[in-house]
């Protein structure tokens, strides 16, 4: 991959000058190397990805917990079926319901209708993991990218909001990830996870999250980066709090780093 480096908001008082981190893809790479590398896509044409703290699902290891089970049993009628995109009909009633539910669950800026129609029409979305009730009603779709047999992302979920369907949510994620499991597929990304609310992610295992160094297993590091603000002016690898979770000095860090500078 090739980066550019897009600068952020610097903290001269403190010699603390960020950059955004964008990546492109070379000759012979394709989305899931970016993936591999703690990419997620930055535009509906996969032509720029940008580094974040996001998270996987390890699929060759993972088996339902009595969690996961517990969320399956509340939503049993569900069925899912992964349709190529192509192949779904994205019809004007479904992509009403689909705004009416980002509107309500995101704020009505968030998903306007000419970005749902970009992302429907860019390679960003490969498939759509559609769910249907037990009288076969539309109960829910998630927009996915799938690269097989390497990845599968659980991108943007719509369903029905209702005091029936309170716990779909939790159930399309956790049926996406037995869908991924049962196909061979080696990891489904989840997306980023920067806030408290979005820790019920960490509800699968074997997981992972990208630190800005590699992949962890540690949910106690994961959470502790949610929970605990940077002190101004400083970067995780100037606290000593994010550094105890590391496997070793520094250097070694450095040593284990997929990225490079070529010459």
């Amino acid at each position: 991959m090739k980066l550019l480096f897009s600068e952020a908001t610097p903290d001269y008082a403190h010699y603390c000058y960020p950059y955004a981190i964008w990546g492109f893809l070379e000759a012979g790479e394709t989305p899931a190397d970016a993936y591999a590398a703690g990419f997620l896509p930055g535009v509906a044409s996969l032509d720029r990805f940008y580094l974040t703290r996001q998270l996987r699902v390890v699929l060759a290891g993972w088996s339902p917990s009595s969690e996961n089970r517990r969320v399956l049993r509340k939503a049993e009628g569900l069925r899912c079926e992964l349709i190529p995109r192509a192949d779904f009909a994205y019809s004007e009633v479904r992509r009403d319901a689909w705004l009416a539910y980002a509107a309500a669950k995101w704020g009505a800026e968030v998903m306007p209708c000419d970005r749902l129609d970009r992302l429907m029409a860019g390679a960003v979305i490969s498939h759509v993991l559609h769910f249907t009730d037990a009288a076969g009603a539309d109960a829910g779709s998630v927009l996915c990218y799938v690269e097989s047999p390497r990845v599968a992302h659980y991108y943007y979920a719509f369903y029905p909001l209702s005091a029936e369907t309170k716990h779909h949510g939790m159930a399309m994620m956790t049926h996406a990830v037995a869908d991924f499991a049962g196909r061979g597929l080696e990891h489904l990304y989840l997306g980023t996870c920067y806030s408290e609310m979005a820790l019920y992610k960490t509800q699968f295992e074997p997981l992972e999250f990208f630190n800005g160094c590699r992949w962890s297993r540690d949910v106690a590091e994961l959470k502790h980066l949610v929970r605990r603000l940077l002190p101004e002016g400083k970067h995780r690898l100037e606290t000593p709090e994010f550094l105890a979770f590391q496997p070793g000095p520094l250097a070694e860090l450095a040593a284990e780093s997929r990225f490079r500078v070529a010459r």
